[in-house]
């Protein structure tokens, strides 16, 4: 199982946390802390807290029981008096970074590929994907999908000018408009409720220790096409980083589940293709970017990647 791995990095507005906090996760989009059954997210400085509002609402809606973790309730007027640009869920702001909390669930074994729960994650999608977004708070903001990989391309202007950062900019290039987050999406397949970064990292099992697999992690939550959340296992299939067993799997528990964003059977790669093409340059950017960063060479999935991009650059 290979995913993007965590990276830890420098943030100056990271918030600090007491020394018997556990962090579970410090990137410049967000850093995740745990105490006991409680798990804290400062998002990134510059999250709108109107669109974070309203996904927050959207995961504890009745109709996302059993698809989306809930955020903890708010708790209560006098933890919420004199804190500022309050997002919800129990939350308030630390350095002009909004805050939410959230129950503690356990993670996918990393270390235990054969168990990767990808038939549970594909339901899951399903039955997000197929929530009527009418029923639902709004206005629904945009799935961050798109804007998530041209910030992942932008960051090869940090690095020095290399062969690899050439291939990944031109198979950038390649992609449609709205695919790189500079057009709405066009459609044809109606847009409905995505995820927007899926990866098995965005499970957990809640109520700890055994309970059913749920989704986690909101921010990027927004109506778009729902190929997009089937995009990054696809693309790691047609890298040649994912088995064909597990694909098989992910893909036909999501057509069984009713998923909108495939055909219910033949070859599902006319909606799949450009979703998987923006992830796996999303996925090289990021791979160019830490190995310029940390003054080593690709390793074996980077350089896959940058393959697949070559392949992407390539087609008409």
């Amino acid at each position: 199982m290979r995913g993007e791995r965590p990276e830890r990095a420098a943030d100056p507005a990271a918030p600090t946390v007491p020394a018997a906090t556990t962090v579970l996760a410090d990137r410049p989009d967000g850093t995740v802390v745990r105490v006991g059954a409680v798990v804290a997210k400062a998002h990134a400085p510059g999250t709108d807290a109107a669109a974070l509002a309203v996904r927050i609402a959207v995961a504890g809606h009745p109709l996302l029981r059993g698809v989306l973790l809930a955020p903890l309730p708010p708790a209560g007027p006098s933890a919420e008096a004199g804190r500022e640009g309050a997002a919800g869920s129990g939350g308030g702001a630390v350095r002009g970074r909004p805050v939410t909390a959230w129950p503690y669930g356990v993670p996918v074994d990393r270390h235990d590929p054969a168990a990767a729960p990808w038939a549970e994650a594909a339901v899951l999608l399903a039955r997000l994907h197929s929530v009527p977004e009418a029923a639902l708070p709004g206005p629904l903001p945009p799935m961050r999908g798109p804007a998530k990989a041209a910030l992942a391309v932008a960051r090869l202007r940090g690095i020095a000018d290399s062969a690899e950062a050439r291939t990944v900019r031109r198979a950038w290039r390649r992609l449609p408009a709205w695919a790189r987050d500079e057009a709405p999406y066009p459609g044809p397949a109606p847009a409905a409720l995505c995820h927007g970064d899926l990866h098995l990292g965005q499970l957990v099992r809640h109520p700890v220790p055994d309970g059913d697999w749920l989704l986690i992690d909101v921010d990027d939550l927004g109506t778009g096409p729902a190929a997009w959340d089937l995009a990054r296992p696809a693309m790691w299939f047609a890298a040649g980083l994912l088995a064909p067993e597990a694909w098989a799997l992910f893909l036909a528990a999501y057509r069984a589940a009713g998923g909108p964003a495939v055909p219910e059977s033949g070859d599902p790669w006319a909606q799949l293709d450009v979703p998987a093409r923006a992830l796996a340059v999303q996925t090289a950017a990021i791979g160019v970017a830490k190995a310029a960063r940390d003054g080593r060479d690709l390793d074996e999935a980077e350089t896959e990647l940058v393959a697949t991009c070559a392949r992407i650059a390539q087609l008409e």
